[in-house]
């Protein structure tokens, strides 16, 4: 199957007539887009997330696809979602879901994806996944930021077009992100400090731009059923492509077949072990601004201990 995306499952309570005019919205829409009728015979809820409804749907024709629904107010999301799997298919580095259609009906937003039957992990297929990584990073892009902008989780992330990266990084990045959590009456110590220091930590470092997954951890990357890596439910945007690598460690999920094979294809800065805090700082922001918690106390962490080094 397709994995567990990033956020996926919301229980919703319709009588069968609405439920009916759902599917038939989406039935419809897949015929137009692939210009052969398309009838569901099954419709099974994939489990995880925590934003929107996830399914595989099978037609009578078996032809299998992969849903996400939410309320219509979420389609600009799913339209960028559609337009970042589309250029990171057009790269023809690593694997990503083809888009089908996306759009809205009469009370849902939808997004509908290629459906890949997910195989087992293999250490080969981890070494496939970090040389086609590297080979995605290596496509130069115009700029930072990108042509829209999209959510991270269920984040706002806005994505101005800019020719600094410093800058992008400081101010549509970290300073947005301690702007939700102070909305959220929660201050960070030392916050204005490592953003009025930013610039430390690129001395005799300019990346260029790079197409990012934008939100790479574990569960969002997998294999098919013959051991090929696909990524999926990205937020990209042009950027240091050291964002990516970074939080494929926050979580794990990522072996060493994985590192080595995207350092022998495009070898890392020697600041990265560094920035890797400072990148994933962003990520626990993130994290405390959806979830709370103690991702407040892992914040403030990385902070002191970035600040410390200034």
């Amino acid at each position: 199957m397709m994995g567990v995306p990033v956020c996926s499952t919301t229980c919703w309570k319709n009588s069968n007539n609405r439920l009916y005019s759902r599917m038939n919205e989406i039935e419809h829409a897949i015929s137009d887009a692939t210009g052969c009728t398309f009838r569901s015979a099954s419709s099974s809820s994939i489990a995880g997330g925590c934003i929107n409804q996830a399914s595989r749907i099978t037609g009578e024709d078996e032809r299998q696809y992969f849903i996400k629904k939410n309320q219509p107010s979420f389609l600009p999301f799913f339209e960028a979602e559609a337009h970042a799997l589309i250029e990171i298919k057009n790269t023809k580095t690593v694997r990503a879901p083809e888009v089908i259609t996306y759009g809205t009906g009469s009370d849902q937003a939808y997004l509908v994806l290629e459906y890949i039957e997910e195989g087992a992990t293999s250490s080969a297929g981890q070494a496939e996944l970090g040389t086609q990584l590297a080979r995605l990073h290596r496509v130069n892009q115009p700029f930072f930021g990108w042509s829209m902008d999209n959510c991270i989780g269920a984040t706002p992330q806005p994505n101005p077009r800019s020719d600094d990266w410093v800058s992008f990084y400081r101010d549509h990045r970290l300073a947005h992100q301690f702007e939700l959590a102070a909305r959220k009456g929660r201050k960070f110590e030392g916050s204005q400090t490592l953003l009025d220091s930013l610039d430390s930590f690129f001395y005799n470092y300019s990346p260029p731009p790079s197409l990012l997954h934008g939100d790479l951890w574990g569960g969002n990357a997998s294999q098919d059923s013959k051991g090929h890596p696909f990524i999926f439910d990205p937020a990209s945007y042009y950027g240091d492509r050291e964002a990516d690598l970074a939080f494929t460690y926050m979580f794990g999920g990522f072996s060493s077949s994985f590192y080595n094979a995207y350092e022998r294809e495009f070898p890392l800065d020697s600041g990265f072990k560094q920035r890797k805090t400072l990148y994933n700082l962003y990520h626990e922001l993130n994290h405390f601004n959806l979830f709370g918690g103690g991702y407040a106390s892992s914040a403030q962490s990385s902070i002191n201990q970035l600040v410390h080094t200034v």
